[in-house]
């Protein structure tokens, strides 16, 4: 089984990719056999071509809100995944706007994408979603597009949160306790936004849920004029925390930063332990596409809760 990685494929808000200072191609994970790709943006499927990414391979595509320079992409990233739509696979996880839209912004995924997916889901905030091994949580953000959410992945080797854009509160910060890895998108030097983070923002967030890794991404024009790098190193040294300005194309390997014998899904925990947690809550399982078994069960697309 190959080593799960993270790859930033753009680092940039809107500002920043509209000038090329950063691109804004999204971010993929890979672990245990599987593949995510998040909010990608502008040049997402061009990006993931330069770095040997195979858009085939998506598990899931993951879109947080319906602004361009986290969706622009998605749509022909589903045709990429699905040959137009000929071999309908994968699941879509995103927002509610960026398939509905709303009273000020239009839908972003059209109509025939729609069907070229095997799954749709528009969770709400604290709502889990299974994929196998892997169990994803939609979190609560505060931002312009009022639906907009973050997620925090659950694996066997590492818990992952990515806050999406995002305002500061005890109450969405409070959702990233527990995880190993923080991406925390942060647009913002020093003004202040009731829709994202700046750096005095991140370093709340840092002292409060104490994570082994933090990587900084979506930076705007004074962030970037500032220097990311110089940034990460002050975060770190006034929080203890190692903070990694994110460039495009980095790439980490997260289960180095995984907590020891700290257990991770539910399917981890003593049977017990399991069956208290299972009757506590919902879990949505997805089987995901098996592109070794074209047989396995075409239009079958019940979801079964646990």
């Amino acid at each position: 089984m190959a080593e799960s990685k993270i790859l930033f494929l753009g680092t940039g808000t809107g500002g920043a990719s509209n000038q090329q200072l950063r691109a804004s191609g999204g971010i993929v994970i890979q672990t245990h056999g599987y593949q995510f790709f998040l909010d990608p943006g502008p040049g997402a499927l061009l990006r993931a071509k330069q770095f040997g990414i195979n858009a085939r391979l998506n598990t899931a595509i993951l879109v947080s809100h319906a602004h361009l320079n986290h969706c622009n992409d998605a749509n022909i990233l589903i045709s990429s995944m699905t040959h137009d739509g000929i071999d309908p696979k994968g699941v879509l996880i995103s927002n509610k706007t960026f398939v509905s839209g709303s009273e000020s912004i239009n839908p972003v995924l059209t109509k025939f994408h729609q069907k070229c997916v095997e799954r749709i889901i528009t969770p709400d905030p604290g709502q889990k979603i299974g994929i196998e091994n892997v169990e994803i949580h939609a979190l609560k953000t505060q931002h312009s597009d009022s639906s907009a959410i973050g997620f925090k992945f659950f694996t066997k080797d590492f818990i992952l949160t990515y806050s999406s854009d995002t305002a500061y509160s005890r109450e969405i910060v409070e959702q990233y306790q527990q995880s190993d890895i923080l991406i925390l998108n942060m647009p913002n030097f020093d003004k202040k936004s009731d829709s994202n983070l700046n750096v005095e923002d991140v370093k709340k967030i840092i002292r409060k849920v104490q994570p082994r890794l933090v990587l900084l991404t979506h930076f705007g024009l004074k962030v970037i004029h500032k220097d990311p790098l110089l940034i990460a190193r002050s975060i770190h040294r006034e929080t203890g925390i190692q903070t990694i300005a994110a460039k495009d194309g980095l790439l980490i390997a997260p289960q180095s930063y995984s907590a020891e014998l700290r257990q991770k899904t539910l399917n981890l925990y003593p049977s017990e332990k399991a069956k208290e947690l299972k009757e506590e809550s919902e879990e949505l399982r997805i089987q995901p596409h098996n592109p070794e078994s074209e047989t396995a069960s075409q239009g079958n697309n019940d979801l079964s809760f646990l």
